[in-house]
């Protein structure tokens, strides 16, 4: 049963989202700190990944004007980049609103898995790579962002990572230039599965605005600060909720009576 709005749930709602901007904007993971935060409080899968949405619409919002504020965005590259995107997004959102919890259930283990193994493998030194003189979009990175949009309207958990992972690998972006289109192009793109998620009624809008104040804060110091700000302690802390994240689905422990307990 969905819990109340009490001064102890918005506290939660806002500390929560305020690290999940903070992470997302710098890399991205993070989403399923507020996939977890809202099943706590009681709401079914698919009105958490259907809520989650505005929290991150507005998250990508703050954080892309702020790198467009400091001239780091080319918006031209990111719009580009973006519709391939939108494409994508509309056919998995339509996807996420038909299939079981089960079968969200099994992708989401599998893509925290995945995440787990990128943060393990991963360096600060290999993500910091030479944009080179001027960035050409390829046919294979419309395909990619296709794929990518794809997935963000279906789980959305983790598409920081595959976002920075073609614009960093495959386009050769430095990671500030990285960032900025990684947020400009979800901006641009989420929405049009928001829409798919309000019209299948999967959306709590007064949870949804209350963790976004705390996305938006995040977020916002995040793009601030650009890439320095305290990498190894989020990896540490991402790491951590993400395993308790696991051994929740897996039902080895249940995250909903322990917050439960304390709210």
């Amino acid at each position: 049963m969905l819990h109340a709005i009490s001064w102890e749930v918005i506290v939660m709602l806002v500390v929560s989202g305020i690290m999940v901007g903070f992470v997302n904007t710098l890399a991205g993971g993070a989403t399923i700190i507020s996939i977890t935060t809202f099943m706590v409080l009681g709401m079914p899968l698919h009105a958490a990944n259907g809520t989650n949405r505005i929290p991150v619409f507005f998250a990508n919002l703050s954080a892309s004007a702020n790198f467009l504020r400091n001239k780091m965005l080319d918006v031209k590259l990111g719009l580009k980049l973006a519709i391939p995107a939108i494409v994508g997004n509309l056919l998995g959102s339509q996807v996420a609103v038909a299939v079981d919890e089960t079968a969200i259930k099994i992708c989401l283990g599998a893509v925290l898995v995945a995440i787990l193994v990128f943060m393990a493998f991963s360096t600060e030194k290999r993500l910091k790579r030479s944009a080179g003189q001027g960035i050409r979009v390829q046919p294979i990175d419309y395909f990619w962002f296709l794929l990518i949009g794809f997935y963000g309207g279906y789980i959305y958990v983790g598409i920081g990572y595959m976002v920075l992972a073609v614009t960093l690998m495959s386009m050769r972006m430095d990671i500030i230039t990285a960032n900025a289109i990684k947020n400009f192009v979800l901006l641009v793109s989420m929405p049009f599965s928001m829409v798919v998620f309000m019209l299948h009624g999967e959306v709590n809008y007064t949870f949804g605005l209350i963790h976004a104040a705390g996305n938006i804060l995040g977020a916002w110091l995040a793009s601030q600060y650009a890439i320095g700000w305290g990498v190894k302690f989020l990896r540490l802390l991402l790491i951590v909720v993400i395993i308790l994240s696991l051994a929740d689905i897996a039902g080895v422990i249940s995250l909903h009576d322990m917050i439960k307990s304390v709210i």
